[in-house]
């Protein structure tokens, strides 16, 4: 048993509007009108109005810090130097998200802690990230520590479930999840499909969660069961591979109707033991993928956008952040939670390469 008792974040000081990203993108991939459109249109019909990254340039027109000042963006960055960026900003922005959470902790002893489970697909190193955060942060060196990589959108509830795993084992573990990930390094400038819809949704932040085997005093959640399902996909319908140009996004077009034609069964499999249908369900935490996959499930499941609110504000202030997303998604809805809703369920989904889809339901604990 487990308890999922605050959840923080944070995302790098560099805040754009989606039409300045746009600006800059068209001048990278050296668009012509036709183009240009065409990625005005995909980033208007995002659903994002802003995204944050730990690069500047994406708000710039000239004096670049990151990418070449050359006509052509020539020599692109290569992927060694996208992960020595990664090196230098995922730690400081790992922190940040951590001590967001102990605020919503402010008696928590970060010397409690027995575990960390380090998140992340956009970047890596060793000594890594989970060995920096043990440093920074003063945690005991004893502290077992495992890494999630390179499972796309999904990975925090591959996370939780690890960390759910531990707290069975040893009532007295105390996890702290960390998910970080800079998406806006791996920006490439060919003008695909895949490229101009991959441009239009992802973005830097950080989320952290503390997740622990005794019952805690307030409002925490409670995990009741975990699903997941593979959809049958075609490999290039979402992928992420590494380049010698930094890390390489496919992400088709199709993606919402493969998750929509998923996502009933894997409703029907998460809630089977758990006495409930979908219109008992009044907290939904879903990844805001993209405004087309919100829509998708929306009219699969029968629920209205209104259910779905935290999700679109996530993806209207910050885009698509990949594992951190769904923990920024659920961690508004746990703010949003009262005494008054002890026993209620959250249902929550993320999706990711493979075509895997993931599910968790949580019920609401009040001590």
């Amino acid at each position: 048993m487990s308890y999922v008792t605050a959840i923080g974040y944070a995302n790098p000081p560099h805040r754009f509007r989606q039409s300045e990203i746009a600006d800059f993108m068209i001048r990278a991939m050296q668009l012509n009108d036709q183009e240009s459109r065409k990625l005005r249109t995909i980033f208007h019909a995002s659903g994002i109005d802003f995204r944050h990254s730990v690069i500047e340039d994406y708000g710039r027109q000239n004096n670049f810090q990151f990418f070449p000042n050359t006509p052509d963006f020539e020599p692109f960055p290569s992927t060694s130097k996208r992960l020595n960026l990664f090196q230098q900003h995922a730690l400081d922005l790992s922190v940040a998200a951590v001590k967001n959470m102990l605020t919503k902790l402010p008696d928590f002893d970060l010397g409690s802690i027995t575990h960390v489970i380090n998140v992340s697909c956009t970047g890596l190193y060793a000594p890594g990230l989970d060995i920096e955060l043990v440093r920074r942060l003063g945690l005991p060196t004893s502290v077992q520590r495992t890494g999630i990589n390179f499972m796309g959108c999904y990975a925090a509830f591959n996370a939780l479930k690890v960390a759910d795993a531990f707290c069975a084992q040893n009532n007295d573990a105390v996890v702290l999840v960390v998910c970080t990930e800079l998406c806006s390094l791996h920006f490439q400038k060919n003008a695909s499909d895949d490229n101009l819809i991959s441009n239009a949704l992802f973005s830097d932040g950080s989320a952290a969660v503390i997740v622990q085997g005794k019952t805690p005093s307030g409002i925490s959640l409670k995990p009741a069961a975990f699903r997941s399902a593979l959809v049958e996909a075609d490999d290039d319908d979402m992928a992420w591979a590494i380049g010698d140009l930094g890390f390489q996004m496919r992400l088709s077009t199709y993606v919402p109707s493969l998750i929509k034609g998923g996502i009933s069964s894997l409703v029907s499999s998460v809630l089977e033991n758990s006495g409930k249908e979908i219109g008992d369900i009044r907290f939904f935490a879903i990844h805001p993928g993209g405004k087309k996959i919100l829509e998708s499930i929306e009219q699969e499941l029968g629920i209205s956008p209104e259910l779905n609110e935290e999700a679109y504000y996530v993806l209207r202030n910050f885009g698509n952040m990949s594992s951190p997303t769904v923990l920024f998604v659920l961690g508004r809805v746990m703010e949003k939670l009262s005494k008054d809703d002890k026993d209620e369920t959250v249902l929550s989904f993320a999706f990711g390469p493979g075509l895997t889809l993931e599910s968790m339901l949580f019920h609401v604990e009040v001590a």
